[in-house]
Parts: C-alpha cells; structure tokens; sequence
C-alpha cells in the first residue's frame, strides 16, 4: 500500500513540476486591460500608417478601366487590336507594376492587390468569337484574348488573369444553348467576370424605361439562366447613359452596383467623392493618334506614369483606405472608418 501511495504522490509530484514550474503563471493569461488593448490597437495602426507612408500609397487615386473589343490578325476598325498589340498592351501593365481586378471588384471597393501595386480593370465588350473559343476538348483557342491573358500571366508570377466580358445575346459567336453555356461557365469557373452589356447592343440614350429594362433584364436573365449568376456590372453600349442613368442600375429583373461608359478618362476610386456608380468612365486601348493622342490607353498610361500622386497606389491592406492626409477632402463619408490618413 505504501508503494502505491508513495507512487501516485511521486505522479502528482511530477505533474506539478510540468503544470507548475514549466507553465506560464495564472496571472499572465489574464485578458489585456482597456488601457492595453488601446495600446496595442494604437500601435498596429501607427505600423500600417508606417507601412503606407513607405509605399505612398494612394487609395484615393485614379483607377484606369481599360477596353478592348475584337483581337484579330488583321485589324480593321480602330476598336480592333491584334494579338501581339494585345500581348504589348498587358506586358506594359506589368512593367509599370499595375495588377489586374474585375470591375465587380472595382464597384464593391475589394482591391486586393500588393502594397505599390496599381489596380487597372481589364474589360472586353460584345462577347467576340476573338476574346474567347473553345475547341471540342473545352481548351482555350490561341491567340484569343484569353489564351493572350493567361500566357502572359504566365510568365509572371502572381499577375492574375483577371478580366471582365460585357457579353451580348451573340455570345462569343456561339447560337446553341449549350455551346453558349459552356463558354460562360468557363469563364465562370476560371475567375473571369460576366457582365451585361444588353441584348442586342442598342444605343439606350432617348428609349423609354420599358425598352431598357427589356434590354438589361432578358439578357441578364439569359446569363443567369446559363452561368448560374446575375451580373454585377453592365457596360452600355457606345457608353450612352438612358434618360434616367439609374435605369442601368435597376430594373424589374436586375440589379447592377456598378455601370461602365466607353471613355474617356480614368475612374475615380470608389471610396473618392466623385466616384459615380451610374457612370464609371473606361478607356480605349490605343496608341497616341487622332482623338487618341490624348484620350486613348497610352495617352492615359503616360499620363499617369509622370503624375504618380493622381495614381491609385494599393497599402495592400484591403480593410482600410490608405492615402496621403492632404487628400481626406475627396474621402467619402461612408468610408471614414477605413480612413488611414498618413
């Protein structure tokens, strides 16, 4: 009995060696004091404000939409780019550290990308056979502008080929159901954005809130009926609003957050006051000629590149919004409590 006795107090013994003396005291695990924790969530933020400072980051700059239509061997229209155009076009972002984002992205305010990387939306109008083909095996199509984003995504690690594709009832040249619905849900499944740009490509401006919402609504209902989703964001075409531009927003049969234009500058960043959900400008991609040489993508990218302060520049921290203090006047008020001047 003594053995057994003396054998459970020498287990005791040794538990409260490895509980005890090993252990951190009872003390230490009580919870951080209000006066603490003040401390330490004022010390997190003074490393954030440190951490965009460095960086310069500027939430609060100018996003360049971008806007492309066919990509053909031959172009034949000054909204067409060939292949290697394209290839020149997206290797010039990289080069001037600029980072793909959907323009669902764009309108929600959900810019994630590297802290001194530059957000640009990539967008295609009139859903082309040139953007997007799949042969019978479900594989992309070379040359295409999909095929084009992800080998140059590709050779760049961590550029992600993010896209948006305002389609039409055309649908990538495709008339069966189910060769149209292949297509979207490729898209769909390959982090790709599908987006309204109206069933039959009408110019909107002057056409009664019927005619619109017909327009909007049957080909939304389309693609949800395909992919399984409703669009976020429309693109109207030749970038003319209706008489009313929230009809591009609501309808009977759709609810848009963000609705796109054809030109001709870049959009203000959605957490800036002169952001316009109704009217969020693009740019054409195009060399410096004609109405080109000031309005157009290189014209624009030029511009940015010697005006960085006019740049959105990313803190890389999606839950705040980061820029320099002299600009709080352009902050909306609905995002002051992501506000992190500096």
């Amino acid at each position: 009995m003594r053995l057994r006795i003396l054998s459970g107090l020498g287990v005791l013994a040794a538990a409260a060696i490895l509980t005890g003396c090993d252990s951190e005291p009872e003390t230490a695990k009580l919870p951080d004091t209000k006066a603490q924790a003040a401390a330490k969530l004022k010390a997190g933020k003074a490393a954030k404000v440190k951490a965009a400072a460095a960086v310069r980051a500027n939430e609060l700059g100018q996003i360049p939409v971008l806007m492309w239509h066919r990509i053909v061997p031959k172009p034949q229209t000054t909204d067409d780019r060939s292949p290697a155009q394209f290839r020149a076009d997206l290797e010039r972002l990289v080069r001037e550290d600029y980072v793909p984002i959907t323009a669902a992205e764009l309108v929600a305010g959900k810019i994630d990308i590297p802290a001194g990387k530059h957000p640009v939306v990539l967008t295609f109008d009139d859903s082309s056979p040139s953007q997007l083909t799949l042969n019978e095996m479900g594989e992309v199509q070379k040359d295409t502008a999909v095929a084009i984003l992800r080998e140059v995504a590709a050779k760049h690690p961590g550029w992600k080929p993010k896209a948006t594709f305002y389609v039409t009832r055309d649908m990538f040249g495709k008339t069966v159901r189910e060769e149209q619905a292949q297509a979207l849900l490729w898209l769909k499944d390959n982090g790709f954005e599908i987006g309204n740009h109206t069933r039959d490509h009408l110019n909107l401006r002057g056409r009664s809130k019927q005619e619109v919402e017909e327009q909007i609504g049957t080909i939304g209902k389309t693609i949800s009926s395909l992919a399984y989703l409703n669009p976020t964001t429309i693109a109207l075409p030749y970038g003319n609003q209706p008489t009313k531009k929230e009809w591009a927003l609501k309808g009977k049969q759709y609810h848009h957050q963000g609705a796109f234009l054809a030109g001709y500058t870049p959009a203000p960043a959605p957490f800036s006051k002169s952001y316009d959900a109704a009217g969020i400008p693009r740019i054409k991609a195009m060399e410096k000629k004609g109405d080109c040489a000031q309005f157009c993508s290189e014209a624009w990218l030029d511009w940015l590149k010697k005006n960085p302060d006019m740049r959105y520049t990313s803190d890389g921290d999606v839950s705040t919004v980061a820029y320099p203090k002299y600009k709080a006047p352009y902050l909306r008020k609905s995002f002051t409590t992501w506000s992190l001047p500096y």
